[in-house]
């Protein structure tokens, strides 16, 4: 659940850190206060859009920070992305400066909007003051109904299919309405392939190819050369090697009277060791070597081969090993593409998934359906709505990504009388008192540790916003439950009670947030009660209500 909330210089708050119990706590004060900044500041923490107008005027960054318990259902995730905390609790931090520039952390490690929003949805759930307009909305009423139902899994499977289905056929349209220009496009294909696999040159084959060139059209002045280098090195007649064995031999015995020439006699060594070497690998040249006539008409006819194919086509030779890769590659891709019967056979394969997907959605939207209407409709007989029966109807429609069904809410308002769509019978009042209804069914129903309430009570009054207040304090049995309420029926049945109040200086206005005492909820019920003037009848009448909600 939320522990502390710290706010700094956010909106009009110039300082605020407050601390949160388990139950049922409201937010009251007047018209302009303040209230809903809360809200809003602790919204950003769980990733909602900010910018600097948020900043309090003479301030240079808005800093917001909320600690929670950790609840199990997060530890994994914690623990996939290396946010594990260190004492339990969970600290989510966000900074917004003049620039509009935002800063996100989790736990003191910097994050994106992303991730506190993913963390965020495990923690608390914020019902708006305008939620009830959404239920208007047709889709708005099918994402309410798989939240509670809790299809997203399922729903997102269907999408899944669904686009799969759709780039299917798609390819496929876009293969029959292309067939002809796919035609020509493969005879060109094939026509470019067909030329360059006839001589079908190897992977780097030019640079070999005029590698063997230039030496079988230098055979001759290799031959002369080698044998020329090879006599001079080891010749019948004065050679390399018999001035260096000479130089040995006049060397060696001078070193028994100074040492010093022994570093010029092993200089003498290597050569000589060097030459023997050297010579011997002109020999074995030689004995390799020779003229071949034929293999150097052979290697000029495949060089003029790949020079004329490279020539037409506009390419340097060494580039026609890459260029034949290319075009098989382009011809298997378009010929899998004009696969028109394999094409079909996909968006088949697609289609089917789908529709199997989106049946199993249609069967549990129905179930949760039936299952919503009646806990509605039983929770609407307390809502000052006797005799209303709220009902969900699952209609089959047209395939989309979010399946194949329609949904409607419906309420009658009267026993007797026919359910017809909210946007046509409910009243302001009457949908603010469905969406509180279905907010506190699918809470019932979900784990999140914290509901905020912000102003769901607008339209409503008297006997029906005292048992909105009792509903609110028994979802607070098991849930951790806030609300910014200014019927005073409501704030009577917390267990905790915060008096928003707007202070007016000489520069600035500021917003301060205080956790009342007995006394003092006394007065700010009383106050709500009464207004301007406060008499002792209008709190005796308070004391009354704060008693008689224990």
């Amino acid at each position: 659940m939320l522990r502390s909330l710290h706010i700094r210089d956010f909106v009009i708050v110039e300082q605020t850190e407050l601390h949160f119990d388990a139950g049922f706590s409201v937010f009251t004060g007047e018209t302009g206060a303040g209230k809903s900044i809360l809200i809003d500041a602790l919204a950003l923490t769980l990733g909602a859009r900010g910018d600097s107008g948020a900043i309090r005027e003479g301030a240079d960054k808005a800093d917001i920070s909320a600690i929670f318990d950790v609840p199990d259902s997060l530890r994994t995730l914690l623990a996939e992305q290396e946010l594990e905390p260190e004492d339990d609790q969970l600290v989510l931090r966000r900074v917004i400066d003049r620039a509009g520039k935002s800063r996100a952390f989790i736990n003191g490690v910097p994050g994106t909007l992303a991730q506190l929003k993913t963390v965020g949805s495990y923690l608390l759930d914020i019902h708006g003051q305008h939620a009830h307009q959404k239920l208007l909305q047709r889709n708005e009423q099918r994402i309410l109904l798989d939240a509670h139902g809790q299809h997203e899994t399922l729903a997102a499977q269907v999408r899944s299919h669904w686009t799969a289905w759709q780039q299917a056929q798609q390819k496929l349209e876009r293969a029959r309405s292309s067939q002809r220009d796919a035609e020509a496009e493969r005879e060109r294909l094939e026509w470019q392939l067909n030329e360059i696999s006839q001589i079908n040159p190897g992977k780097d084959e030019w640079a070999t190819v005029n590698a063997d060139y230039n030496r079988l059209a230098n055979a001759s002045a290799l031959l002369e050369g080698a044998a020329g280098a090879l006599n001079l090195l080891d010749g019948e007649q004065t050679s390399a090697l018999e001035i260096l064995n000479a130089a040995l031999h006049r060397i060696e015995p001078l070193l028994r009277n100074d040492e010093h020439l022994k570093g010029v006699y092993d200089a003498i060594e290597s050569a000589r060791i060097a030459t023997t070497e050297a010579a011997s690998d002109l020999a074995s040249y030689l004995d390799k070597a020779e003229l071949d006539p034929e293999r150097l008409a052979e290697t000029e006819t495949r060089m003029s081969a790949m020079f004329a194919t490279a020539r037409k086509f506009r390419l340097e030779p060494e580039m026609l090993y890459d260029r034949l890769q290319e075009l098989t590659q382009a011809l298997e891709a378009l010929n899998n593409e004009s696969d028109l019967a394999g094409l079909e056979q996909q968006v088949t394969r697609h289609e089917a998934a789908y529709r199997d997907t989106a049946e199993k959605l249609t069967r549990a939207r129905q179930a949760t359906a039936s299952t919503l209407s009646k806990e509605v409709s039983k929770a609407l007989q307390t809502l000052a709505m006797k005799g209303s029966t709220f009902e969900i109807t699952i209609q089959p429609a047209e395939p989309g990504a979010s399946g194949m069904d329609n949904v409607q809410f419906n309420v009658a308002a009267h026993t007797g009388s026919e359910p017809r769509p909210l946007a046509k019978v409910a009243s302001g009042g009457e949908l603010a008192r469905i969406s509180l209804a279905l907010s506190v069914m699918a809470n019932r129903a979900h784990q999140v540790p914290t509901l905020i309430y912000d102003e769901v009570d607008t339209g409503i009054g008297g006997a029906v916003a005292e048992v909105v207040g009792k509903l609110l304090r028994d979802l607070g049995r098991h849930h951790q439950v806030l609300c910014v309420t200014h019927l005073p029926q409501v704030a009577a049945c917390a267990h905790h009670h915060f008096e928003v109040q707007k202070k007016q200086g000489k520069k600035e206005t500021v917003s301060r947030i205080e956790l009342l005492d007995e006394q003092a909820r006394i007065e700010e019920v009383a106050r709500m009660l009464g207004g301007v003037k406060i008499t002792q009848t209008t709190r005796q009448h308070a004391r009354e209500m704060l008693t008689h909600s224990d």
